[in-house]
């Protein structure tokens, strides 16, 4: 069932702070992501990916803003391989995947699973690229991911990603909450309303807009 899908549609809200916003996140197959959220009747897209470049509204300008450098290509080596998730056929991705023992978290007894994925460029050089899974131990579905930030003033801090609220989507478990936290620190978090599989996606819609 994870192997016949080919795109996919989630649309719910945003919450950064006090602020509740809608987000459309769309991905396909071939690597094409978009997440976008309507801020005042226009659209701000935190990031884009149409194959071949990489971009984000400028939160001072609100315009659209090409990312240059590592980070779109780090961005183009996960886009297609981590489609519909990267556990899938981790071992001909070149992915290697490692039992870490258990650990509690969130008061879920869970298995620790490290996904180490093909390298990213960070600053000029190679670094490990490595993402940590807690799976419930009850039921196997993720509940937690954690990855280390590599560069910038965050540089350092443990980022988490919390999966909550599994529901069925034809057959298959989706998390429709989904929270951020950064170094324990809670951000935004998102509230799916809607999870579409195989929809049909519009290659304009994540296409770099250049006449703005």
């Amino acid at each position: 069932k994870w192997d016949a899908i080919k795109s996919m549609k989630m649309t719910g809200k945003v919450k950064v702070q006090t602020m509740e916003l809608p987000v459309v996140l769309l991905q396909g197959a071939d690597g094409k992501t978009k997440m976008s959220a309507n801020f005042q009747g226009k659209e701000f897209v935190q990031m884009a990916f149409d194959g071949t470049t990489a971009w984000s509204t400028n939160q001072m300008t609100m315009k659209a803003e090409k990312m240059e450098g590592e980070d779109a290509e780090n961005i183009k080596q996960d886009a297609v391989a981590d489609f519909p998730d990267p556990f899938i056929d981790y071992k001909a991705k070149g992915y290697k995947v490692e039992l870490e023992g258990k650990e509690t978290i969130e008061g879920t007894e869970c298995f620790k699973v490290k996904l180490t994925k093909k390298p990213q460029k960070v600053e000029g050089k190679e670094e490990e690229n490595v993402v940590t899974y807690f799976f419930d131990a009850q039921n196997y579905v993720p509940i937690m991911s954690r990855t280390m930030v590599k560069k910038g003033q965050m540089k350092g801090m443990a980022q988490e990603s919390l999966f909550s609220d599994y529901q069925d989507v034809n057959g298959l478990m989706f998390p429709f909450t989904i929270s951020y936290r950064m170094n324990g620190q809670t951000g935004q978090s998102i509230t799916m309303e809607k999870i579409e599989t195989n929809v049909t996606l519009d290659p304009n819609d994540f296409t770099f807009p250049e006449s703005k």
